[in-house]
């Protein structure tokens, strides 16, 4: 089944070509369920055979994620919060998961993007509080270019070192977010530390 369905997207990705990238991740990173592991890999084992430039596939899978956090974050920003707690049960976010999400995010705004865009389930969910609380769209682009970026271009390095083989993928996929936790774990320490550090400064 899961060969099947990455010969299905490598067959897309190569018809497609670098648009098929782009649309699939803005879908992955809005609140439809296309998981990246599904998507860069095997960009980046078609870069592995020459059919692809590693530069614009990462280009396009990071836009493609911008694309789909500004799809939630127009969303919420123009339909509001009430809308979202309303009906948001339906589309895998139910009340108390975005109230925990919003608090969060509304006392660390910048680290939030970040970080979440780098975490599975977190990166669906994270523009849309940006989005209600209408974040400064420069700050918010830096952000999830940044994390998105960094992310498109672990998997499709994974792709291009692997090839096809989506076991030793999603293997290796998972140990890259090991890494990315960690990575993320120690920014949060760093970033606590720093605002303690300046509370106990005033």
């Amino acid at each position: 089944m899961i060969h099947t369905l990455i010969q299905w997207l490598l067959n897309t990705i190569g018809a497609m070509g670098y648009p098929g990238i782009l649309l699939l991740m803005a879908m992955e990173s809005s609140i439809i369920p296309v998981p990246s592991e599904f998507v860069m890999p095997p960009a980046g084992y078609l870069v592995y055979q020459g059919k692809m430039n590693m530069a614009i596939v990462i280009l396009c899978g990071t836009v493609g994620s911008l694309i789909g956090a500004y799809a939630n974050y127009f969303t919420s920003h123009y339909l509001g919060r009430p809308l979202i707690l309303k009906y948001g049960k339906y589309v895998l976010i139910p009340p108390d998961k975005f109230e925990r999400v919003e608090r969060f995010f509304l006392k660390h705004g910048e680290i939030s993007t970040f970080i979440g865009r780098l975490l599975p389930v977190i990166r669906h969910l994270i523009s849309i509080p940006a989005g209600v609380a209408g974040m400064n769209h420069v700050r918010f682009t830096l952000y999830t270019v940044l994390g998105a970026g960094i992310w498109c271009t672990i998997l499709t390095l994974i792709g291009y070192a692997i090839g096809e083989n989506q076991q030793l993928i999603m293997q290796y996929s998972h140990k890259a977010l090991l890494w990315v936790v960690l990575f993320s774990t120690v920014l949060v320490v760093i970033y606590i530390w720093r605002l303690r550090k300046r509370d106990s400064n005033v």
